[in-house]
C-alpha cells in the first residue's frame, strides 16, 4: 500500500464518529478488551466487530488473544502516516 493509499484508508476509517472515539479512547487508555471498548456505546456487538475490522484493516489499531479475551491497542506506527503529513512543508516553486 502507498503511502498516500494508506493515508487516504486511515482518514476513511477515522471518519465514522464511533471509529473515530474508539480510537480516541484506545489512545487514551491503551489497550482494552473488545467488551470494554463496546460498553459505552449504544451499537450490537456485531457493529463494534464490524468496526474494529475496518480499524484494524486500515492498519489502526492490532488484536491479539490473551486467554479468553480479546485485546485491541492501538498499532504504536498507526499514525506515522498522518503525522508525515501534517509535516509536510511547502515546496518553494519559485526558484
Amino acid at each position: 500500500m502507498s503511502n498516500q493509499a494508506g493515508l487516504l484508508a486511515v482518514f476513511a476509517a477515522l471518519a465514522d464518529e464511533t471509529r473515530f472515539a474508539i480510537v480516541t479512547r484506545l489512545l487514551r487508555d491503551g489497550e482494552l478488551p473488545v467488551g470494554a471498548i463496546a460498553a459505552p456505546f449504544s451499537v450490537t456487538p456485531p457493529a463494534i466487530s464490524r468496526h474494529l475490522r475496518v480499524l484494524e484493516t486500515a492498519g489502526l489499531v492490532e488484536r491479539r488473544i490473551d486467554r479468553q479475551r480479546r485485546m485491541i491497542r492501538v498499532r504504536p506506527s498507526a499514525l506515522d502516516a498522518v503525522a508525515s503529513w501534517l509535516e509536510m512543508q511547502p515546496q518553494d516553486t519559485m526558484t
